[in-house]
């Protein structure tokens, strides 16, 4: 399995958990040194939780998916 499917895999596994509070995430890319950028919709977008959801929920499953990703950064709409 390629890093953009693990990548979605993860965040297939917490979309429910956004989708509830009237959110969602959207993979944007990987760069070549695994930095992973995404795009919060909806909610997310612009929901003051936003940064503790980025660290806590979505970038721990990404990173505990792919060890090898550095970081994983969020882009405006």
């Amino acid at each position: 399995m390629d890093a953009i499917s693990k990548v979605e895999e993860a965040l297939d596994a917490v979309r429910p958990f956004l989708q509830m509070d009237g959110g969602n995430v959207e993979l944007v890319g990987i760069d070549e040194n695994f930095v992973v950028t995404l795009r919060l919709l909806g909610a997310c977008s612009s929901c003051e939780m936003s940064h503790m959801t980025m660290k806590a929920g979505i970038e721990e499953a990404i990173k505990k998916a792919i060890p090898q990703v550095s970081s994983v950064i969020a882009v405006s709409q």
